[in-house]
């Protein structure tokens, strides 16, 4: 490479042309505070040539770095800008203000200045004339500001409203045009010797380094360690600057660089607004460009990206493992997930991906992503596509309803891209035996047993899961309508509804609560207490409502609120409550499973396998000094989502009333209650005629190591 110190004049002396490459960053430069900044370093510049001009040192600006682009015959001498557009560009900006300056005022400067803005003689082409071409979504107004008389027809490429087309450039030019004509006015009066001290300011005053590359200089290498002290780069900026920097060699064609017809292609549809949106995911907020290019180098390695190394690793990744054949291929690649991602984002009624979308977002699994885009481009997949994200989002939601972990989402989910992109067989049918065989808590497909325990008995509602619970109330409304029916589309903002409400004890209360303190409730009363605060946030006793309605008549009486539902309710969900005269916890129960019946039809069970289900709670049971069980006809009891079962021992194993089976050990017992792997020693209580209600973890210590004196308080109210 080789360096030059050249002024703001020098850098546009002579017949010359700076080509900014389209996928080089919009222009930026804001009035506060660039611009505010360089007009100080142009005052002081002009005050050390008004006290001394010999003391004048130039005040550097930083570097541009440039590459010279081959020329034939009668084509303009051209460098493509590697870095320092910016600077570039307000350098122009400014001096077609100058030019413009001087020109009201009749001074001879105007034809000076301009002739560091266009260049004049033979060209090939009109746009030959400009001294620097911008990319194109800062062309319309640049151009217009050096020649107001220009036919922007055939030189700005977009249309004058397309939401692409900068307008920091005519922002920039106004705030420099209000500052010289402040400068050379003084009192009302033109002085014209204050604007020429200002020229010589921009002459001399000012500089900045001008490296120009050769042969065997890397131009991304330069670009990021120039970048790296600056306005900090995103990952798709540098990611960008990669793919195109390696498009070299393309030389120029119509006034303009080849890779650029790349960039119109691929990579301007990028640059609009939708893919600015910023988007949360976890506690992470970035662009939706970010997050695609996430998306896309993780499934194409089947491996997790955090958005940090986002750059690092697809530098890494395309640079080891060659996977593309040329830059095109790569952009084409790129553009394919963005098109599926464009779905997920903004999602269309009856699209299949943008359905998932709308459950990735309220589920908040944005984690699974990277597969939806596998699913969606992989070619074998596209005849069951809908069938493969049914299968998906009925893992995630009887996941999320059955309270179990999202932490391991990411491993897995990448994983399974892996072994779907390796199986020969048929995708979808993989996709669906892999996640029936999973039985562990961490990536288990609960089967319908399971899932209605936690769908009729779990509590469901807290303020964080509302969209979650508005998606599945939505579908299951849907879901409702029959050919019978009409087709209901739901444009209301609706909000979740309790019809019992949460704060149920003042109008809803139950008998023998009034005028009596809670801690004089007698012990039926306090398990009826226990069991409605229980019940009052499962999907039974939920709905959808206006926000309006719901202000209306969210803790009234049941006489009143369900009139008002009623009447103002054109949902089926709400037009069923017509049946209840009374709304209690049998009723919430009775609904809540008339609700699960519609639910496991429409996001469908697991298929296992007899083998695939015998599993054992082994790794819950004593293994060394604590062998104790209670002997046999001991009662037990275990308190879960309000509902109180009972148990006794027979013959070494728990045998719970209304639940059938003989469970050899009290883990084995929990599962059958809740569905779920937990140390069933600190679930259930055993009855010991001496002490009462004893927890069986401290019952199996006092059998090893004798009784201890404290009690230990009876059973809790709810242990789930």
């Amino acid at each position: 490479m080789k360096p030059f110190t050249r002024s703001i004049i020098d850098l546009f002396d002579g017949k010359r042309r700076y080509l900014i490459p389209l996928y080089q960053r919009q222009y930026s430069w804001r009035e506060a505070p660039q611009i505010g900044l360089l007009w100080e370093d142009i005052e002081r510049a002009v005050k050390r040539i008004e006290v001394d001009r010999s003391s004048l040192i130039p005040h550097f600006m930083g570097a541009i770095v440039i590459s010279q682009v081959k020329t034939f015959g009668k084509q303009v001498q051209a460098f493509e800008v590697i870095d320092g557009q910016q600077r570039l560009t307000t350098f122009q900006l400014l001096l077609a203000a100058l030019r413009d300056v001087a020109d009201s005022h009749g001074s001879s400067y105007a034809r000076e200045i301009g002739k560091y803005l266009l260049n004049d003689g033979v060209m090939e082409r009109e746009e030959e004339r400009y001294k620097l071409w911008p990319s194109i979504t800062d062309r319309r107004a640049f151009v217009k500001i050096l020649d107001s008389t220009a036919d922007l027809t055939g030189v700005a490429g977009l249309a004058e409203n397309d939401e692409l087309v900068g307008k920091a450039s005519t922002s920039a030019y106004d705030a420099f045009r209000r500052r010289i004509a402040a400068h050379v006015n003084v009192g009302g009066t033109y002085q014209e010797d204050r604007l020429e001290i200002l020229f010589e300011a921009l002459k001399s005053g000012l500089a900045v380094v001008s490296i120009e590359l050769e042969g065997g200089d890397d131009p991304q290498t330069i670009f990021e360690t120039l970048n790296s002290r600056g306005m900090p780069l995103s990952p798709a900026d540098l990611l960008r600057n990669f793919i195109f920097q390696r498009a070299k060699d393309l030389g120029q064609s119509d006034g303009g660089l080849n890779v650029d017809k790349l960039y119109e292609k691929h990579w301007l549809p990028l640059d609009r607004n939708f893919w600015r949106v910023q988007e949360s995911r976890g506690r992470q907020t970035r662009s939706r460009l970010d997050w695609m290019l996430t998306d896309h180098l993780a499934m194409h390695i089947g491996d997790i990206v955090s958005i940090e190394n986002l750059f690092s690793g697809y530098r890494k990744w395309t640079l080891d493992k060659a996977p593309y054949a040329s830059v095109t291929d790569e952009l084409e690649a790129i553009s394919t997930t963005a098109a599926v991602e464009q779905r997920l984002f903004a999602p269309r009624e009856g699209d299949p991906v943008g359905r998932f979308g709308q459950v990735a977002n309220a589920f908040d699994v944005s984690t699974a992503m990277p597969l939806a885009i596998y699913l969606a481009t992989e070619p074998s997949v596209a005849p069951r596509l809908s069938e493969a994200f049914r299968t998906l989002e009925s893992y995630i939601l009887r996941r999320d309803i059955c309270g179990l972990t999202t932490k391991n989402y990411n491993r897995f989910f990448a994983t399974l891209i892996s072994r779907l992109r390796t199986c020969e067989d048929d995708k979808v049918d993989e996709l669906i035996v892999y996640l029936s065989s999973r039985l562990a808590d961490i990536d288990r497909w609960p089967d319908d047993a399971e899932w209605q325990r936690s769908w009729v008995m779990r509590e469901q509602y807290r303020t964080n899961r509302q969209p979650r619970l508005r998606y599945i109330l939505e579908t299951i409304e849907r879901a409702k309508h029959t050919a019978m029916t009409e087709d209901l589309q739901i444009r209301s903002t609706l909000t979740i509804e309790h019809i019992m409400p949460q704060r149920w004890q003042t109008k809803w209360a139950l008998p023998g609560m009034d005028g009596v303190a809670e801690v004089d409730y007698t012990p039926d009363l306090s398990e009826r207490v226990r069991a409605r605060n229980s019940i009052v946030n499962t999907i039974g006793n939920l709905t959808l409502i206006t926000g309006a309605l719901n202000t209306a008549v969210s803790n009234g009486q049941f006489s009143v609120k369900m009139p008002a539902v009623r009447a103002f309710a054109a949902l089926a969900l709400n037009r069923e409550l017509n049946e209840f005269e009374l709304w209690d916890e049998s009723t919430i129960c009775q609904r809540g499973n008339a609700l699960f019946e519609l639910a496991r039809v429409v996001w469908g069970a697991p298929k296992r396998t007899r083998a695939a289900t015998q599993g054992t709670d082994a790794e819950f049971e004593p293994t060394t000094g604590a062998n104790a069980f209670p002997a046999n006809g001991s009662t037990c009891r275990f308190t879960y989502a309000g509902t109180e079962y009972a148990a006794t021992v027979v013959q070494g194993a728990i045998v719970i009333s209304g639940i059938d089976g003989r469970h050899g050990s009290f883990s084995a017992a929990s599962k059958a209650v809740t569905g779920t792997s937990r140390n069933g020693w600190n679930d259930w209580y055993i009855f010991q005629q001496e002490r009462g209600w004893t927890l069986a973890n401290e019952w199996r210590k006092e059998s090893v190591v004798g009784p201890r004196s404290a009690d230990t308080g009876g059973p809790p109210i709810d242990a789930a």
